[in-house]
């Protein structure tokens, strides 16, 4: 049993046994249960906006196994009621996400802020923690963050903390070209207007988007804090009043996570980068034949795909019945892949995530989020590393023993792989001249290491090509 969220005191959330399950506690019980029988939450739930819901019966709870951690959890949190979800196959978190990702994060905790006013509620948090994607689609998944609303309250307390998490990590991206990894790994709760102010230059900080998103508020935020800045709630006579200023504010949130959001035709080095780079027609050809017959001969269900890039291996994985995880270092790629996989609706879920310095393990006593590599390790049923190995093992200087043993953790299946040869064009700009030191990487060498981990089912030489394409099956241990 693991324990998912311990923060808010109204309840837990925990996975037992592959079930994620909800602990509420008796005071907000009815709250959450009222919320969940409208009509507003009944239509998020349908339109995959929000995480859907059941109550566990008193049977059911006296049925979960039990061991000595969950009965020491449910000794001391006294649950009034379990709740069970849907489990999301891979949870990411936002320094994982592109800059589109976290933007369609941002609209959707909008819409539900926005669309929960409807029944009397509100959303007492705005956090991308509290979003999941499944596949390109983002979930809402806490139910604890609604709360009974005022039919006259004109604020939205979370507001603040929305700009923090959502509208200036996207400015910053965007202006500056911060990576939201940097942003969120030291920055769980974003970033102060304060922190972006020596960023903005003497002039631009008093020019519009930056004067009323940065300067204005870091001015007037930073200045002595007392007794002023608690909150003192206050209703207006007229609801309608009130619904009017909370409306015009979710609109000018929303403009600001799709003004400073990155747009559609964004490149970078790699973004347009393909295997038409390296290969003929014919040659891409025989590589997506290959890689489609190795899938569908497999049968493969769950899919990783390091090294991404455009996504091109994804999209056919998904085509072939695939759930598949993209990952690649590039934000550019990754935003893309995740437009063209929203658009088709396809399940695929890119990830800014560099496999040689993966996420870590992050929150409290580093158990809130789990590192990418715990998540991943036995995930998939099939990998594919397509034209990544000698970057790997050129570039970061990652032995090949280490390059198999990672893609041994990884799948409980199928590896498919390329090994691109000493002379190939790609490997020798890798090189840069140091020929002597890479002299031990040759296809020898790459097929005799991968029989430690895992059998060669198949290969195919590229014709014309120092490269060759590996379907292997993993050894029973």
């Amino acid at each position: 049993m693991s324990q998912l969220s311990f923060r808010d005191p109204a309840g837990f959330c925990f996975i037992h046994n592959g079930r994620v399950l909800r602990g509420l506690g008796a005071q907000d019980l009815p709250v959450v249960e009222r919320f969940l029988e409208g009509p507003s939450a009944r239509r998020l739930v349908e339109q995959g906006k929000l995480i859907a819901s059941r109550r566990l019966s008193a049977a059911d709870c006296e049925a979960l196994p039990r061991d000595e951690v969950l009965s020491a959890l449910l000794q001391s949190r006294r649950p009034a009621a379990v709740f069970e979800h849907p489990r999301i196959e891979f949870p990411s978190f936002p320094y994982e996400w592109p800059p589109e990702m976290l933007q369609a994060a941002g609209e959707l905790t909008l819409d539900l802020a926005q669309g929960a006013l409807d029944d009397g509620y509100s959303l007492k948090d705005a956090t991308p923690y509290n979003v999941l994607f499944d596949g390109p689609r983002p979930v809402f998944i806490d139910l604890l963050s609604f709360e009974v609303r005022q039919p006259g309250d004109p604020v939205w307390l979370p507001a603040a903390q929305f700009e923090r998490t959502f509208v200036l990590p996207l400015l910053a991206n965007k202006y500056w070209g911060i990576p939201l990894a940097d942003i969120f790994l030291a920055h769980r709760d974003g970033l102060e207007p304060q922190a972006l102010l020596p960023l903005c230059g003497p002039v631009r900080r008093w020019l519009p988007p930056l004067l009323g998103q940065v300067t204005l508020p870091a001015r007037l935020g930073g200045g002595k804090k007392g007794r002023a800045d608690i909150y003192k709630p206050r209703v207006l006579n007229n609801p309608e009043q009130a619904r009017f200023i909370l409306d015009s504010l979710f609109n000018r949130l929303r403009r600001g996570v799709r003004r400073f959001g990155p747009p559609a035709n964004r490149q970078s080095v790699w973004s347009d980068y393909t295997d038409a780079n390296s290969y003929t027609d014919t040659t891409l050809r025989a590589k997506m034949d290959f890689v489609r017959h190795a899938l569908e001969g497999t049968q493969a269900r769950r899919v990783l795909d390091i090294g991404a890039n455009t996504g091109q291996y994804s999209v056919l994985a998904a085509e072939v019945g695939a759930r598949v995880v993209a990952v690649d270092y590039d934000a550019e790629c990754m935003g893309r892949l995740w437009r063209q996989a929203a658009e088709k609706r396809l399940p695929i879920l890119p990830l800014v995530v560099d496999v040689s310095r993966p996420s870590p393990a992050v929150g409290w006593r580093n158990r809130e989020c789990p590192s990418f590599l715990a998540r991943a390790q036995g995930a998939f049923d099939s990998v594919l590393m397509l034209a990544v190995v000698h970057h790997l093992a050129i570039t970061e200087r990652v032995p090949l023993e280490e390059i198999f043993d990672l893609a041994a953790s990884l799948t409980t299946k199928t590896l498919v792989i390329e090994w691109v040869g000493p002379k190939d064009a790609m490997f020798q700009t890798l090189l840069r001249g140091r020929d002597h030191l890479y002299k031990h990487l040759t296809q020898e060498a790459f097929e005799q290491i991968s029989t430690r981990h895992f059998q060669i089912h198949q290969k195919l030489p590229l014709e014309g090509l120092d490269r060759c394409l590996y379907w292997m099956e993993k050894r029973e241990v």
